[in-house]
């Protein structure tokens, strides 16, 4: 390609990120206008490739009715596996159902147990993070994969840098997480000194459905409802 052709495209990549800003300020202010009349909420993470008849799809109904008879909405990515099983246990409770469903080719579609009013969708992720951290009480997060880890370090950071305020993160199923906690504490903490003792507070490790409330009304009984920035 010759130099004037390189220098072209560069220029047109440029035009078009400068629109792209419209489409995303669209998402935000969509985004912002619904979820700030949902109310309280807990959001439930995931593998999307979990199946119905697993062990921690059922466990996920459990805590997602149990969350709802306790007062707070559930926010689940939208799709199938673990978000699916979010949106049910919250439809079975009779409580608020949301769904931010994103865009993604041949992998995700919005699940049947979404509220009709409180299914969202976007294109941008990063903007989907935002309405998860900024409108969520508190994180559930089930086993999954890179997607669930990369929402769950990303809470963990903002919280430990002081840019949203703590809530509770409960990791469900030590079968599946504790090795990666104990690697955290080994490697991180003790080996190399890059994180702090109390970051490890952040993060409790249950394996049962009245757990995951206990902790959640514990936080609660002394922090105030709100979102988080």
């Amino acid at each position: 390609m010759r130099k004037e052709q390189r220098h072209k495209s560069w220029n047109e990549i440029k035009t078009n990120d400068s629109w792209a800003l419209f489409k995303i300020m669209g998402e935000f202010v969509n985004g912002f206008e619904k979820m700030s009349k949902i109310g309280p909420c807990v959001s439930i993470f995931g593998s999307a490739r979990t199946k119905p008849e697993d062990e921690y799809y059922q466990l996920t109904v459990r805590v997602a009715e149990k969350i709802v008879e306790s007062g707070y909405g559930v926010i689940t990515g939208g799709g199938p596996g673990i978000m699916e099983a979010g949106n049910k246990g919250a439809n079975k409770g009779g409580g608020t159902s949301v769904g931010l469903n994103i865009d993604l080719p041949f992998e995700q579609h919005d699940n049947p147990y979404i509220d009709p009013d409180k299914s969202l969708d976007f294109d941008y992720f990063f903007v989907r993070k935002v309405m998860f951290v900024k409108y969520s009480q508190g994180f559930v997060v089930m086993p999954g994969g890179f997607g669930t880890l990369d929402e769950l370090f990303e809470a963990i950071t903002l919280i430990q840098t002081n840019k949203i305020e703590k809530f509770p993160i409960i990791l469900v199923g030590s079968k599946f997480w504790t090795g990666l906690i104990d690697w955290v504490k080994s490697t991180l903490l003790e080996r190399n000194g890059n994180i702090s003792p109390e970051d490890m507070d952040l993060i409790h490790i249950v394996d049962h459905e009245d757990e995951v409330i206990t902790i959640l009304n514990a936080f609660y009984q002394k922090s105030d409802l709100s979102p988080n920035f």
